[in-house]
């Protein structure tokens, strides 16, 4: 049976090219010189409308009101003028052309970058496992899944939690180590992930993860299966392990993130958990403009972000400059912790984060230390979506390859790299693969050596004094600092 060959890069990057061209030229025909006016109309209706919501987050009352409607209207307005002018369907189908490109065109870039996670190896399975298990996390999933009695099937010891009874995991999973257990493992949220997987990393016994919780980001980095998390005992007879890092903050281990500003401040308040959006809408004004809540400032390496709104420090970066990757991380073993902070002091500013990271107040960058002091002895902060208190300087630090994770062999979703759209990127991606189509083989074995150790150089480099490696074709990387 004759199998078709996938299309190369090169083909999505040039289908890519193509379909953008398609999408300018098409507007041009359609609207001639119209087309610069109507492009000037929709991203100052965008613009305006970020002011808008700007507006209707940092204030109160009847100008809130006046300010959602306005944010409301402004893009329906943007459309009756197309329409009006009889360009509403050809506004409406170059968006989708060039809609059609970016997706084209990063999957060109996917193609050609690194795949993402880290590497595992093999490792015999465990004799003794220990595994703690929350019955409330996931609306019930480890009843629902038969999780306790499937895991004892395996040979595990389970310690099922009692809600009734609040227990000290870490506790828990001290004294099991203490009693021989080889690894141990948690069915629940990210922050009891993190509290047992803190000793685990302090014993070096590996470490499993059941995807019990409500959101598991966790367990997604590591590709497991979040839909049924009984697949993750799998680990347990047929899996690999993996090296990863662990965030710290104070002496605290995060898996994911610790956050800063207004969010931490707002789960803060006892009436957060019984009204939700109330909440936020009734204490946004206030902490977004300053008059309530510490002011923060934050050093990573040489960078100093002045009294941000919102900070977010995670185990290894988030990928940015992506809708649909925005909440993964690519790697889990770069070295490094993710910084991203927001300022937001005016309406213009706000319009300008739809710049996204080169919006003047978006501010993301990578540091093995972080450290946030606030002008008050204590700051809120959200620690794997638990709500602490810490007094301040708050010190954030990262523990390459500090944690052993145990997975099964076969699982779904292991994330894979995908680097920022960038077109002088594809362009060249699409000039390159011609070249090497045209080059005696020889030359292009000599290329794709060199691109291996200029990847294996930047990459090193990138885990100890960079923050963003972006791919620009197969065979350069464009770094960008991120001070010191």
């Amino acid at each position: 049976m004759e199998h078709r060959r996938r299309p190369s890069p090169k083909w999505w990057a040039r289908l890519s090219l193509l379909v953008a061209a398609a999408a300018i030229a098409f507007l041009l025909a359609v609207a001639g010189a119209r087309s610069l006016t109507l492009l000037g109309l929709g991203v100052a209706g965008l613009a305006a409308t970020a002011a808008a919501l700007w507006w209707t987050l940092s204030h109160h009352g009847l100008l809130r009101v006046l300010a959602a409607t306005l944010a409301a209207l402004l893009p329906l307005a943007v459309l009756v003028h197309y329409a009006a002018v009889g360009l509403l369907w050809a506004t409406l189908l170059t968006l989708g052309l060039w809609a059609l490109a970016l997706l084209t065109g990063r999957a060109a870039l996917s193609a050609v970058g690194r795949p993402g996670g880290p590497q595992h190896h093999e490792a015999p399975p465990p004799t003794t496992p220990f595994l703690v298990m929350n019955p409330r996390s996931g609306g019930g999933k480890v009843g629902r899944f038969r999780l306790a009695d499937r895991a004892r099937a395996l040979g595990a010891e389970v310690a099922v939690l009692d809600p009734a009874h609040p227990q000290d995991v870490a506790e828990l999973a001290c004294r099991a180590v203490a009693d021989g257990a080889d690894l141990l493992g948690v069915a629940g949220g990210d922050g009891t992930q993190a509290l047992v997987a803190g000793v685990a990393a302090q014993h070096d016994v590996p470490f499993m993860v059941i995807s019990a919780g409500t959101r598991n980001h966790f367990a997604l980095d590591l590709g497991l299966d979040r839909n049924d998390p009984s697949t993750c005992l799998d680990a347990l007879t047929d899996g690999v392990e993996l090296r990863v890092d662990l965030g710290f903050i104070a002496d605290r281990v995060f898996v994911n993130n610790a956050s800063f500003g207004v969010y931490a401040e707002v789960v803060q308040s006892a009436e957060y958990r019984d009204d939700k959006v109330r909440t936020i809408l009734q204490r946004l004004p206030d902490l977004l403009t300053h008059h309530t809540g510490p002011r923060l400032t934050v050093r990573a390496g040489d960078t100093v972000i002045d009294a941000p709104q919102a900070v977010l420090i995670s185990n290894n970066p988030y990928q940015l400059g992506d809708p649909a990757g925005m909440g993964r991380r690519p790697r889990l073993d770069t070295g490094v912790l993710g910084v991203v902070g927001v300022t937001v002091d005016n309406a213009a500013q706000a319009a300008g984060l739809l710049r996204g990271r080169h919006g003047r107040g978006l501010t993301a960058l990578a540091a093995d230390e972080v450290v946030v002091d606030a002008d008050a002895p204590e700051t809120a902060v959200g620690v794997d979506g638990e709500a602490l208190l810490l007094p301040t300087p708050v010190t954030c630090r990262i523990a390459p390859g500090a944690l052993r994770v145990r997975v099964p062999r076969h699982r779904p979703g292991v994330p894979r790299a995908r680097p920022p759209m960038n077109w002088r990127a594809l362009i060249r991606l699409a000039v390159a693969q011609q070249q090497e189509e045209r080059e005696p083989p020889g030359s292009v074995g000599l290329r794709h050596a060199a691109s291996g150790a200029m990847d294996g150089l930047a990459s090193s480099a990138g885990s100890r004094r960079f923050g963003w490696v972006t791919l620009r074709s197969r065979w350069s990387l464009h770094v960008t600092r991120s001070g010191g």
